[in-house]
């Protein structure tokens, strides 16, 4: 029975983590027992829906929170090379299923990522960024222009109407990438489930998750379709239910749970179907965020490609709902709040002022006002081109800090139990675009033993041969791996 309990996995959640997981797990080990629990009828339908988020292959390439300026005026390059490889990394891993057979294309589509700025001090940063990551080779096909019939061949859209004496600038990669995360998610549940002992279960409630005396894990699992319960269980468990993680993680009880609260922000874009704007604009065109805005915040035009459609999506602006899903439950956030968070709740509240105001300001935002926005962008926006379409419900992280009370955490968060058993899942961007190396990471520190044998090591390395730090450090293996893939992958 021991031995039966060893080999199952249970992971909460059917989106792009869970599924990346699963497939990982099962390339390694096909003989493993994996459950996968969606409380929906069906798979990523929260935040690795396509239209719940940007769909950008975010690589750090027109991204600006990832190369923030120094007080010296420098700019600080580490997190873009950070996610630019760990990009490359899901890059390979996509490109080796599609070599065997288990993936195809569809999901991936190449877009040029431009960012674009205007006036002296925006432009002059732009620069500075441009001249840092060129020097670097994950970065050295950047282009950089401040000519306006340069910028107006990239994206007509953005220099239609616009002042011939504004002072503008931008910068291109023509091998970005847009990413339908649904359908990738899609396509690795269905290969997922070609494998013997791999199951998913749709429209199933995780209401208990409790630590036996025997080390394993017990799960108590609403059945809503058939209205009974069912006890699961599993010596590993991974929680990747997106803005449902939290309650989950804090269910479990374990000590590292009791670090983090949350709070939600919705999403919303202005969505344009014109087949003639949408046939003009064919690019992710990133600008810097507002002052006082949070990073995820950072206003962008971009094509989207879902289901071999175009359409472009404006924003994102920020709403607000006490739900942590947006099929969730309007106590989601009441419910989270525990004690030994409510002193660091406060302290980011009070250290958060200008943020706070912020979303305020979105909330109570007129859709005549979002379309202002818009014509920053596109100085020819017309009002009745864009309507408002609600995205994926975020929750922002908070963590407590024992030095500075309590920290606002914007990106991807793992928190593992001391003994490795349990595994949750936190944050937001740029999860996604960084599933792999998150799921690895996990991998190796939930399989440590297992991960350090020749077996395993050697799967790795047939999968993945270049990890990020080799990918940051070495140019020759990006120069190779990156053209392999792209030609794999048909963004070339």
């Amino acid at each position: 029975m021991n031995e039966f309990y060893e080999q199952n996995i249970v992971l909460i959640g059917a989106g792009i983590m869970s599924a990346t997981l699963a497939i990982l797990l099962k390339l390694f080990d096909p003989t493993l027992k994996i459950e996968i629990i969606e409380s929906l009828d069906f798979a990523a339908a929260e935040s690795s829906n396509a239209l719940n988020n940007a769909g950008t292959g975010h690589a750090a390439l027109c991204e600006l929170n990832y190369t923030p300026q120094c007080k010296n005026g420098s700019i600080n390059i580490e997190k873009a090379i950070n996610i630019n490889t760990m990009f490359e990394v899901s890059k390979q891993f996509w490109s080796y299923l599609i070599q065997d057979g288990k993936l195809n294309c569809k999901f991936i589509n190449k877009i040029q990522h431009i960012s674009f700025c205007n006036g002296i001090a925006d432009t002059n940063y732009l620069e500075h960024r441009y001249i840092s990551l060129k020097n670097h080779h994950c970065f050295s096909d950047i282009e950089f222009t401040r000519n306006k019939k340069t910028i107006t061949d990239w994206a007509p859209l953005i220099m239609d109407g616009r002042n011939i004496n504004e002072l503008v600038a931008a910068t291109r990669f023509q091998q970005g990438t847009d990413i339908d995360y649904g359908e990738l998610t899609q396509q690795l549940l269905k290969t997922f489930k070609q494998y013997s002992n791999s199951n998913i279960f749709y429209n199933q409630n995780v209401i208990e998750i409790k630590k036996e005396i025997n080390g394993y894990w017990r799960l108590i699992v609403e059945c809503k379709k058939f209205e009974y319960n069912r006890n699961i269980i599993a010596s590993l468990v991974f929680i990747g239910a997106g803005g449902g993680s939290l309650p989950l993680l804090q269910k479990s009880g374990i000590p590292e749970g009791k670090l983090f609260a949350g709070f939600p922000i919705s999403g919303q874009w202005l969505k344009c179907d014109d087949k003639e704007l949408v046939k003009r604009h064919k690019a992710k065109v990133y600008s810097k965020a507002s002052v006082n805005a949070p990073p995820m915040s950072m206003p962008h035009l971009d094509t989207r490609i879902v289901n071999g459609k175009s359409s472009l999506i404006f924003g994102p602006f920020a709403g607000f709902s006490t739900k942590f899903l947006k099929n969730g439950s309007l106590l989601d956030l009441p419910r989270s709040l525990r004690f030994s968070t409510i002193l660091p709740i406060l302290y980011v509240a009070i250290n958060n002022i200008d943020l706070i105001k912020y979303l305020i300001k979105q909330l109570i935002q007129t859709n005549n006002q979002r379309i202002k926005v818009l014509r920053k962008f596109y100085p020819n926006a017309i009002k009745e081109d864009w309507r408002l379409e609600v995205a994926g419900q975020r929750v922002q992280i908070i963590k407590k800090d024992y030095n500075q009370g309590g920290i606002l955490l914007f990106g991807t968060e793992l928190v593992l139990a001391k003994d490795r058993s349990l595994a949750a899942l936190l944050g937001a961007s740029p999860g996604a675009s960084i599933s792999v190396s998150i799921m690895l990471q996990l991998i190796e520190h939930c399989f440590k033993e297992k991960f350090n044998t020749f077996e395993w090591k050697n799967r790795l390395k047939e999968i993945i041969p270049f990890n990020a730090y080799n990918l940051a450090n070495n140019k020759n293996s990006m120069k190779i791996i990156r053209k392999k893939n792209n030609e794999i992958l048909n963004i070339l």
